[in-house]
């Protein structure tokens, strides 16, 4: 059964900086397309980053240049570390799977409806 736990948020004055964790188990290997989406209070999820199966990213624009997203294999582990927060980036992040190493891009980013796997979820609140 495949699980993924997100960790890492919380409150920061904008500015300030986050690394999100997603520890992932149950994958038979470690060559799957991986991202993470977030959702604000009466909003859509959206896609804010994503990695394939060869390490190839894509953000969406909104935090290019500020977030940067990565994993470790050996740790199972996927990352977006988040710098120069601002309070749009107030949100619930979401770690997410697809089932492939090749990820489905739509628009350029992923789109939640190819996603299998999600976490829970974890609160990033930015302070102005």
């Amino acid at each position: 059964q495949v699980q993924l736990v997100e960790s890492g948020g919380g409150s920061v004055q904008a500015g300030g900086s986050l690394r999100l964790s997603c520890t992932a188990s149950g994958f038979t290997d470690n060559n799957y397309c991986m991202g993470w989406f977030r959702q604000k209070p009466e909003a859509e999820r959206e896609a804010v980053a994503a990695i394939d199966g060869d390490d190839s990213a894509r953000y969406a624009e909104s935090v290019k240049g500020r977030f940067t997203i990565s994993k470790d294999n050996a740790k199972n582990t996927l990352y977006l570390q988040m710098h120069n927060l601002k309070p749009e980036d107030t949100a619930t992040y979401y770690c997410a799977a697809e089932t492939s190493g090749v990820c489905t891009w739509v628009g350029g980013l992923l789109h939640a409806a190819y996603v299998t796997f999600w976490g829970q979820g974890t609160q990033v609140t930015v302070s102005s």
